[in-house]
């Protein structure tokens, strides 16, 4: 993936996590700050995190804290680098981290990242309240974005006979 890429509303994503969308149903979305190292923040700038597989949590302090992001190590960082693997705190209102809390300990829902992106030159992370998705909804999913593709290309083909 690029460094980054323009999405909706002007943001520039610095990675996505579109498994995500593909086995969840996203109830609600948030944004929260995460609270990154010098070195994090300059490989997550060069597009190199990885969010696949990450998830969230709230614990028993009532931090809530992203597990399984992968951020590798700076290429220029000397010995005192980050852990590619470390959980990282979540930055939130307790108001906030009460919800998160609030509906991850119903069965069948998850608080997955969707995506960190650049806001106001701090490093964000859309966080989404999810709920499982059934073999047969991922397939309809799947047959959906199939359909839209073909329509959108349906409609460029039409666009560019009607030009010429």
């Amino acid at each position: 993936m690029a460094a980054s890429e323009k999405g909706a509303g002007g943001r520039s994503y610095l990675a996505r996590n579109r498994k995500a969308l593909h086995d969840y149903n996203v109830v609600e979305r948030l944004e929260a700050g995460i609270q990154l190292l010098g070195t994090e923040v300059k490989v997550v700038r060069a597009g190199e995190a990885g969010l696949s597989g990450a998830y969230a949590q709230v614990d028993r302090n009532g931090e809530a804290m992203l597990c399984n992001v992968t951020i590798p190590p700076y290429d220029f960082g000397n010995r005192f680098n980050h852990d590619s693997q470390r959980i990282r705190k979540l930055l939130l209102h307790k108001k906030e981290i009460r919800k998160l809390k609030a509906f991850a300990e119903q069965k069948g829902n998850s608080i997955v990242p969707l995506s960190l992106y650049l806001s106001h030159g701090r490093v964000k992370v859309e966080l989404g309240i999810c709920r499982g998705k059934a073999m047969a909804d991922k397939r309809e999913t799947i047959r959906r974005r199939e359909a839209d593709r073909d329509a959108a290309r349906a409609m460029a083909d039409a666009f560019r006979r009607k030009v010429r």
